[in-house]
């Protein structure tokens, strides 16, 4: 079961407000509908499931530590999907090295020459409504590889990493980009003047939400639709789980995020109660298993939201609660969602 709330900037007949936390303030000018939702279970059909239970969910569990050099589901994923250069890259263009022993690092961790190159995923027809689904974070684009196909009928979807996930780049913080909120907004907005030309739909899950509003707010003409999937909207929110918080503690966090397991399963399990099989899970710990540079990325992006998350979440309520906000919204919580919960979120009759 899940909980969606849309919002439009049309007269409607009947409408409750959504209000955060304990502030009774509706957002303004908009109508808003609320109702339960949930998907329909095909047992015999290997679909993606909103809030699916455990045994035929699509959620996150470990049970082993294979790897080989053997071609394996990241090497096909990645084999369907293309690089497009997007946003200047920063700094001096001097060669990265690690934060711990200072020893110059492989190419996988030193930033582009001219600009970064970001792994994106297409599906459906160019001629269709392009529709843009923008991971969570900790995850990659490989979290919507059931819903492309899906979408593709009637949209031209695209799913992509961000810096520092999947296989997009993965610069060492303080070489040419520091994973900083701000930064992704304006390396996202570099991004979307390459991959959307007409009017487009974004969907984002979970703390990249903030993100993409900021990125919303400005280029309002540009955005046909905006759905967010479990956003940090409440005071609670904008604390990072311990799960991720970990990576924040200097030197342990280090230590933690050169780990595969603890860096991708542990943590994406403790997001949900849902499991996957082991070749799905090779998938996400792939950019651990290559390389230094995917955990120095999570630390540093784990820092930048500890520092940050709860300014862009208070300005991602006023964005949406403002008059001025034109776009048609909707929101959606899983319920079992333990990061990002629906608790909190109240909306008033």
């Amino acid at each position: 079961m899940a909980n969606c709330l849309t919002f439009v900037a049309f007269p409607c007949l009947k409408h409750r407000p959504l209000t955060f936390g304990s502030s009774s303030r509706p957002l303004c000018g908009k109508k808003n509908f609320f109702f339960p939702c949930k998907a329909i279970n095909e047992p015999n059909e290997d679909y993606y499931l909103i809030d699916a239970p455990t045994s035929v969910g699509d959620g996150f569990s470990f049970s082993g530590g294979k790897y080989s050099d053997e071609p394996s589901p990241a090497d096909e994923w990645f084999n369907q999907g293309k690089m497009v250069k997007a946003h200047p890259v920063g700094g001096t263009g001097e060669k990265a090295k690690d934060p711990i022993f200072g020893l110059q690092m492989a190419g996988s961790s030193q930033a582009s020459t001219d600009l970064f190159r970001w792994f994106c995923i297409e599906s459906g027809s160019p001629d269709n409504p392009p529709i843009i689904l923008i991971h969570g974070f900790p995850s990659q684009a490989y979290s919507y590889r059931n819903v492309l196909p899906i979408l593709s009928k009637k949209h031209h979807a695209i799913a992509f990493d961000w810096l520092g996930f999947g296989f997009s780049d993965k610069p060492q913080p303080g070489y040419g980009f520091n994973y900083t909120m701000t930064e992704y907004v304006e390396a996202f907005e570099s991004l979307m003047d390459k991959l959307a030309t007409d009017k487009i739909t974004l969907v984002v899950q979970g703390y990249f939400s903030p993100i993409v509003v900021k990125y919303a707010e400005a280029h309002q003409d540009k955005l046909k639709n905006l759905i967010l999937l479990n956003p940090p909207l409440t005071a609670k929110h904008a604390t990072l789980p311990s799960a991720l918080a970990m990576f924040t503690n200097f030197l342990v966090g280090e230590i933690f995020s050169q780990d595969p397991i603890r860096a991708s399963d542990k943590v994406l399990t403790s997001s949900g109660p849902y499991s996957i099989k082991e070749e799905v899970a090779m998938v996400y710990r792939r950019p651990y298993l290559s390389s230094g540079s995917a955990g120095f990325a999570l630390n540093a992006i784990s820092r930048s939201m500890k520092k940050d998350l709860k300014v862009y979440v208070e300005d991602m309520r006023r964005i949406l609660m403002d008059e001025k906000w034109r776009v048609k919204t909707v929101i959606c919580w899983g319920q079992r969602d333990k990061w990002l919960s629906f608790d909190g979120v109240k909306i008033s009759a």
